[in-house]
C-alpha cells in the first residue's frame, strides 16, 4: 500500500506546521509536508503540495479558508481537517507535540 501522504499548514511555517511534519515524518506508511498560506511564510504553499497530498491538516479555521479561496479548485477530492490548534507554541514545544499525537493519530490509521 502506498503511504499516505500528509500535508500541514499554518499562516508562516515557522512553528505549528514544521512541528508537524517531523513529529510525524518517521510514522510508518506515511510522508510529510508543510507550508504557510500567508504571504511572509518561510514556504509558501504550492498548488503541487496540494495536489500531493492525500490529507491536509490545517491549524486554525482562517487556514481553512485562505486554503480555500486560494486553491479550491484543486480541492474538490481532498480531505482537509481542521486542528483547531492556536499559535501559542515554539517550534517542537512538547505540549504541541503531545496535542498533534492526539489530534492527527486517528487519522494516519
Amino acid at each position: 500500500m502506498a503511504a499516505k501522504r500528509l500535508l500541514f499548514l499554518c499562516s508562516r511555517n515557522r512553528l505549528r506546521s514544521p512541528t508537524a511534519e517531523a513529529v510525524f515524518r518517521d510514522y510508518p506508511g506515511v510522508e510529510t509536508d508543510s507550508a504557510g498560506l500567508s504571504p511572509d511564510a518561510e514556504l509558501r504553499l504550492s498548488a503541487e503540495q496540494v495536489e500531493w497530498a492525500d490529507l491536509i491538516f490545517v491549524m486554525e479555521a482562517v487556514h481553512r479558508q485562505r486554503l480555500q479561496r486560494t486553491f479550491g479548485k484543486l480541492l474538490a477530492d481532498k480531505k482537509v481537517i481542521l486542528l483547531g490548534i492556536p499559535d501559542d507554541y515554539d517550534y517542537m514545544n512538547p505540549d504541541l507535540v503531545e496535542l498533534l499525537k492526539l489530534r492527527c493519530t486517528a487519522y494516519l490509521k
